[in-house]
């Protein structure tokens, strides 16, 4: 279980996350390429991303492990709302203090800083005591593997990523609305309860961490998966990573043969009405058609991939997927971490 115990300074500083967080996503990434379970969402994206894969998993994994702790600084913190890119997430890796790093790989390995470097095997058996020296080929070694594995398995399906995370803010962007910091965490996953002034989760281990008044910032997660995380150092800026509800698998953002059946004055002004959010009942009312004919035009955007759709209490909200959003905008690319 953990315990995030919070004064009414830090429930007046709670914060959303503007967007996905890259560094965040690449590392759970992993931990999904390696786990069966989930095969509904991640299957078919475990099967894809492998054969995109040229050995990056073997190195990963040294410092990866397939559960439990892994060292804080492969997912750095901007100490703010707005997360990191990928690439302004690798810089901030690659500046991680060497003394830093050679303590949170001592946790990692059990062994310390003195660890001895093994004598045979494949390198990547080495590459924790190797980084714990604080030499730069190490860990310019572990960043160009991240980079490829990020290339491969995340980077394909960032537009899928971005569209739930965005699904999500807007959700608990409409209970901060309606009922404040109280209603917004309220409505967090169920493996996540709000028992004022404790926020307590499932966690494979007991843990209490005390904000201190420096507030807290949830980061919607599309790998994290069956429990949140947390940095394991309570010193680092507070953030709880917390798995998002997954209605679908993870898909490219090419909107195959649907794009045809978005013709017509209605669907266009459906599309243009939900912007950044709405139910069905406002959506009825911005467009002037009946409930069920909102619901249709609804149904044909989120199949043709420009709509993603949650359950919000006893309705549902509709938010712009990317390319719904770059349809609008006129074909603008889609963005990149």
């Amino acid at each position: 279980m953990l315990r995030i115990h919070m004064s009414g300074v830090d429930l007046s500083r709670v914060r959303m996350a503007t967007r996905p967080d890259a560094m965040w996503e690449t590392i759970l990434s992993f931990h999904r390429l390696r786990d069966r379970r989930g095969s509904t969402v991640f299957g078919k994206w475990r099967k894809e991303s492998r054969t995109r894969l040229n050995g990056e998993a073997r190195l990963l994994s040294a410092v990866v492990p397939p559960r439990g702790y892994f060292p804080d600084f492969l997912t750095p913190s901007g100490g703010g709302p707005e997360p990191f890119g990928f690439d302004a997430g690798t810089e901030a890796l690659r500046d991680t203090p060497a003394d830093r790093i050679r303590a949170e790989l001592g946790l990692l390995t059990g062994k310390g800083a003195t660890a001895r470097r093994p004598s045979g095997g494949h390198p990547s058996a080495a590459l924790p005591e190797a980084l714990a020296e604080g030499r730069t080929e190490p860990l310019g070694r572990l960043i160009s593997t991240l980079r490829a594995y990020h290339r491969a398995a995340v980077e394909p399906y960032w537009p899928h990523v971005r569209a739930s995370i965005e699904a999500d803010r807007a959700v608990r962007g409409r209970a901060l609305l309606d009922g404040g910091a109280d209603e917004l965490l309220a409505t967090l996953p169920p493996m996540i309860r709000w028992r004022a002034p404790v926020l307590e989760a499932d966690y494979p281990v007991d843990r209490e961490l005390r904000l201190d008044g420096r507030g807290l910032l949830l980061q919607p997660s599309f790998f994290c998966r069956g429990t949140p995380v947390v940095y394991r150092d309570p010193a680092l800026p507070p953030v709880l990573v917390y798995p998002v509800t997954h209605p679908g698998a993870p898909a490219s953002a090419d909107p195959g043969p649907w794009l045809g059946r978005l013709v017509g004055h209605t669907r266009s002004a459906v599309l243009r009405s939900i912007g950044h959010g709405c139910t069905t009942s406002e959506l009825a009312r911005r467009t002037g058609v009946s409930l069920a004919s909102a619901s249709q035009h609804a149904c044909v955007l989120r199949e043709a991939g420009l709509v993603r759709t949650l359950r919000h209490g006893s309705s549902v909200l509709h938010t712009l997927t990317p390319l719904g959003a770059a349809l609008i905008r006129g074909g603008a690319p889609l963005a990149v971490p």
